[in-house]
């Protein structure tokens, strides 16, 4: 009799519909927090805190930065609505965190030369 009640395979136009496995918008959520706070601790270190002058490449640099850190709230905002729990809108977090990442290490890339090339003068 119990079989009988057994969740049975719904016509394709009730097919219910797909969410993330338990876990990763958890996971994709700390891994942005935690992306977003370096960041952010670089910056405030290296943009405020940090003695040297500004150069053409320091201001391309902390720019660079800037969008990265707006890149990662956007997707840390996305990560956080209630539709990022479906496939595709994951994804697109992914894709926005990702995205963020690079743009980040390209500001580190910057800077790091900035610093060097600054550094190499004196």
């Amino acid at each position: 009799m119990a079989d009988k009640h057994k969740s049975q395979p719904k016509p394709a136009g009730e097919q219910q519909p797909r969410v993330l496995p338990e876990g990763y918008r958890q996971g994709i959520i700390t891994a942005i927090t935690v992306l977003l706070g370096f960041s952010l601790a670089f910056f405030k270190f290296w943009g405020f805190e940090a003695p040297g002058e500004w150069t053409a490449r320091s201001i391309i640099a902390a720019a660079t930065l800037v969008v990265a850190v707006m890149l990662q709230i956007v997707a840390l905002v996305r990560s956080l609505r209630l539709e990022d729990n479906t496939p595709g809108e994951y994804r697109k977090t992914v894709v926005w965190f990702c995205a963020s990442a690079v743009v980040l290490l390209v500001g580190l890339s910057i800077a790091v030369v900035a610093f060097s090339v600054a550094h190499e003068a004196k």
